[in-house]
């Protein structure tokens, strides 16, 4: 017998589900795109990524057939780029191992690059409506406070106790409209500082609300502070181009374009800073020459300010000694090739300064 706390969930779904472009098809390869791209990226932010990438790469056979660097500037702006090297490696997999299909069961999906238990049990629960629950951080939040879960959720033990009562709940055949409630629960009611329990159909269910206790659940570790590096970059002039290094692919920002620099060491100004960066990166010597501009970016983890300065060599060739591959490229071709944001930054002030 379904729980009745499910049925109210579905039914509260059913009346106030959120229309999303992923929700409008059956497709196990734009469930799969949406999935991945949501990862640690909010719904708004996703949304015109998700459907300009549906639009180049409307099929499986699509992305596999596609260059890396097209699926990367596809993805510019949406950061966590091992994200987009993944689901290419995978759809290239999925074309050679399973004729062009997403295969339908956990195990086999957690073979594949990039998918991992959440994002398997997600794509076939929304995907082939399997019996499975998608625990995310959402969903982690919810069942805390459902449970008044006095440990870590995230804990083995706190994860134990969440499955063993999202199981008993799961309405068998109806995992998809179950999990995208509770994900839509946890978007619009469970917030994470101010839930809004008068307006959650599982108030009655939720031991958090009984107790008073939702504004400290779910429990947390405690975290430091978050660090703040300072770096800088260096545009290398040749007649009408500019100097930009490929990343390698097993770094921070893999596979993308940059101007050669790098972080700032105690004690040191950054105009050694980029001597001395230039120098390990490209085994030139330079003259530091004009600011080009400040720019900032917070990564989840840290924050960075890097000072972008024009720089002239004055000894040796650059060769790619910390990158996979250099190229001198005119400024205005620079939206070709993909960057992060502060180097795409950098970019676009530098084409407004040089043709």
């Amino acid at each position: 017998m379904t729980h009745p706390a499910s049925l109210a969930l579905i039914q509260w779904y059913t009346n106030n589900a959120r229309d999303l472009p992923w929700r409008n098809t059956h497709d196990p390869f734009a469930i799969w795109v949406a999935e991945i791209m949501l990862q640690q990226t909010r719904v708004e932010t996703v949304i015109p990524y998700y459907e300009r990438w549906m639009k180049r790469f409307p099929s499986v056979m699509d992305l596999a057939e596609a260059d890396i660097d097209e699926v990367l500037r596809h993805w510019e702006g949406l950061g966590y780029y091992r994200r987009a090297h993944n689901i290419h490696k995978a759809a290239v997999l999925v074309v050679e191992q399973y004729d062009g299909q997403l295969p339908h069961t956990l195990t086999a999906l957690k073979t594949l690059p990039g998918i991992g238990a959440y994002t398997a049990a997600a794509i076939v629960a929304l995907a082939f409506n399997s019996d499975a629950i998608a625990l995310d951080g959402n969903l982690r939040r919810v069942f805390a406070r459902l449970l008044d879960l006095e440990i870590d959720p995230r804990q083995p033990e706190g994860e134990r106790r969440i499955r063993v009562w999202a199981g008993d709940l799961l309405p068998i055949g109806q995992a998809s409209a179950f999990n995208q409630g509770l994900m839509d629960l946890g978007a619009m009611v469970c917030l994470p500082r101010i839930p809004l329990c008068e307006n959650c159909p599982l108030s009655t269910w939720c031991l958090a609300y009984e107790h008073g206790t939702q504004p400290i659940r779910p429990v947390k570790k405690p975290t430091g502070p978050i660090p703040h590096y300072f770096a800088a970059a260096g545009v290398l002039r040749r007649e009408d181009k500019v100097l930009i290094g490929r990343r390698p692919e097993d770094k921070l920002l893999g596979g993308l374009w940059e101007f050669p620099g790098g972080k700032q060491d105690p004690n040191e100004s950054l105009d050694q800073c980029l001597r001395r960066e230039l120098r390990e990166e490209l085994g030139v010597d330079v003259n530091v020459e004009a600011n080009l501009g400040e720019f900032d970016h917070a990564y989840t983890h840290f924050r960075i300010t890097v000072h972008a300065f024009f720089a002239e060599i004055i000894h040796g060739e650059p060769q790619p000694l910390d990158h996979a591959k250099l190229m001198w490229v005119r400024p205005s071709q620079l939206v070709q090739y993909p960057m992060g944001k502060i180097d795409r930054a950098i970019a676009r002030k530098l084409a407004g300064q040089l043709p």
